[in-house]
């Protein structure tokens, strides 16, 4: 499975993964996704929000027992951040068949869409629409960076936007949802432990800070005279660095848009966007609000126009701990030592769907710690453990 859909999407001079969102990369690795449930005689289906599900047993029964990720990437991601979960997810159900284990509950595996946010700015989309946290309204706004809206890219990808909104009848039919995700850190690494199991995901969002200043000629306009908002964007990221080391948070930069984008042109607009993350809501709200702060007091010192819109934002979530405490119970009984409970600053599918259906995660170790970048990585071994626990978990759940 891991060799077959390596290739799909992958960049050959980054060697990183391009795989957004209704691209013909994401059709290779959606192709991908239904050869496996069908080699498996799973019955796939494709729901409303354009999210795929491979079904053993009756969708229709409810209490089912859900595990999967994504398959999409950030720009030049990493193999593992998400496809560990979905291959992991077949290769659990192989293993728990080779152990003659006897299904007493729907189980299904999923491919949530749009994950990443990559290409139309906002994480989660195929799990925010079908929790009811996104409405169809506001999906039809999304915009990719060429201007394409969310229901023309799935439209041409062969998808009918028409069909986007909550899915409660679905979601009722779910008794648990579990996602394996290669950590994205080093808490692992650092504790000797091949998988983890998740506490809960920091709350974290995104804000677009727009900066306008004057354009003008960068080889004739005197430094006193210009209105240049690149200095100003400049002030805020360091301001947010500043800010996040102070808060004990994170705070990055990471995507920038400039108007007129010319080497010989002072720009007349710098757009930048922040991703922040802290361990509790009062800490982000003091971060967030101190960078913002600092940027409204350059702008001002400098005669540029500032406006900050909040994009996104998932507040903290808490796995289930009946749910987290039957994974450690399930995984003790096994045989294991006590796996580490540790907390994340990643977003994930299933701390959307925290808020609708019970959910819980499992982490495997990734050495370096290095995510969202072709370096990610994982040691098959581990990888291995992984399946294995998962597989643990899938027949205390999900079998007699």
């Amino acid at each position: 499975m891991w060799r077959d859909l390596a290739p799909l999407g992958r960049d050959a001079t980054s060697h990183g993964y391009r795989r957004y969102a209704w691209t013909a990369a994401d059709t290779d690795c959606r192709a991908w996704f239904r050869a496996q449930a069908e080699s498996r005689g799973l019955v796939h289906e494709v729901d409303r929000n354009g999210n795929q599900w491979a079904w053993l047993g009756d969708p229709l029964a409810g209490n089912a027992v859900v595990t999967g990720s994504h398959l999409d990437s950030v720009p030049d991601g990493g193999a593992f951040d998400g496809p560990l979960g979905v291959v992991s997810s077949f290769a659990a159900l192989d293993e728990l068949r080779r152990r003659g284990a006897r299904f007493t509950r729907p189980l299904a595996v999923t491919n949530f869409g749009d994950e990443e946010g990559a290409r139309f700015g906002l994480a989660c989309v195929g799990s925010r629409l079908t929790a009811g946290q996104l409405t169809a309204e506001k999906a039809y706004a999304l915009r990719d960076g060429e201007g394409v809206t969310l229901p023309r890219a799935m439209e041409a990808a062969g998808h009918d936007p028409a069909t986007l909104g909550p899915d409660p009848e679905r979601l009722a039919r779910i008794g648990a949802y579990v996602e394996l995700h290669v950590e994205q850190g080093r808490a692992l690494d650092l504790s000797g432990d091949p998988v983890g199991i998740a506490s809960a995901i920091w709350p974290h969002g995104r804000w677009r800070f727009d900066f306008r200043g004057e354009a003008n000629h960068a080889g004739t306009t005197r430094l006193a005279d210009r209105r240049d908002p690149m200095l100003t964007y400049a002030e805020t990221v360091l301001a947010a660095r500043r800010e996040a080391g102070l808060a004990g948070a994170l705070a990055t930069f990471g995507k920038i848009s400039v108007e007129p984008n010319g080497v010989n042109a002072i720009p007349s607009l710098v757009r930048g966007w922040l991703d922040s993350r802290a361990p509790d809501q009062a800490t982000l709200d003091t971060v967030v609000a101190g960078i913002e702060t600092a940027a409204r007091d350059a702008a001002e010192r400098a005669g540029i126009d500032l406006a900050v819109v909040r994009e996104s934002f998932t507040p903290v979530v808490e796995f289930e701990h009946a749910l987290r405490d039957e994974l450690a119970r399930i995984l003790a009984a096994g045989g294991r030592t006590p796996l580490p409970v540790l907390g994340t600053g990643a977003g994930h599918d299933a701390g959307i769907l925290s808020g609708s259906i019970p959910t819980a995660m499992l982490f495997v170790r990734n050495p370096t710690g290095v995510s969202h970048s072709p370096a990610e990585s994982a040691a098959e071994d581990d990888c291995v453990a992984g399946v294995l626990a998962l597989a643990d978990v899938l027949e205390g759940l999900a079998c007699a």
